[in-house]
């Protein structure tokens, strides 16, 4: 079976949706955003399409579409549209499927059910998606407790920034997983650019070898 990694963030706004496009092009696979919230400016699947070299098939459609760009349970509510979090399975692919989650881990998709709950059920191996920022080494070793409460496998952190090196040591040695790369930041952000500093970031093969729990 081809790799399916769920790519999430320690936070809304980390560069996760980057990443994820950066990834899905180096693995020459596909990329599924489950749920969309917010549609009046460009949406995750469209800045991964002009970001990852994909061809258009390869982007698969949102299993949900909101209009109003705030928590999935509550954009649905304002569009009058119930979220059946039971029907969201991962779809079948024949190569490589980069998933990417909304915000933080703990992201309600319901009143009942958050991201987390998903991907426990999914049981597929995730990507954190930390900034180098401060404030990230509080947000990452709590995502990582978190996934390891519920048994998800923890591929790794990817970080994403300036380089940090003492927070970047910290979140790994403290967290107890692997450092993925670093992705800088890219100026200017197109699909070339972004290629090369994934390729200058990271070890592709990092991401197709399923890691300890």
């Amino acid at each position: 079976m081809s790799a399916r990694i769920v790519v999430s963030g320690t936070d809304t706004d980390v560069g996760k949706t980057v990443f994820s496009a950066a990834l899905a092009g180096a693995l020459d696979g596909y990329y599924w955003k489950p749920i969309q919230s917010g549609l009046d400016e460009e949406t995750d699947s469209q800045t991964v399409l002009r970001l990852s070299g994909l061809a258009p098939e390869r982007v698969l459609p949102e299993a949900y579409r909101l209009r109003t760009p705030a928590s999935p349970h509550f954009a649905a509510e304002l569009d009058g549209v119930t979220i059946e979090h039971r029907t969201l399975e991962v779809p079948s692919a024949d190569r490589p499927l980069v998933i990417e989650g909304a915000g933080g881990l703990l992201v309600p998709l319901t009143r009942s059910v958050t991201y987390l709950d998903l991907m426990a059920r999914w049981r597929l191996p995730v990507v954190l998606c930390a900034r180098t920022a401060l404030g990230t080494i509080n947000h990452s070793l709590l995502s990582i407790e978190a996934l390891r409460a519920r048994d998800v496998t923890i591929l790794g952190v990817s970080f994403i920034g300036e380089e940090n090196v003492e927070t970047e040591r910290i979140i790994i040695d403290m967290g107890k997983v692997k450092r993925l790369g670093r992705l800088g930041y890219v100026m200017p952000l197109t699909a070339a650019t972004l290629r090369k500093a994934f390729a200058d970031g990271f070890d592709i093969g990092d991401f197709v070898k399923e890691r300890a729990r």
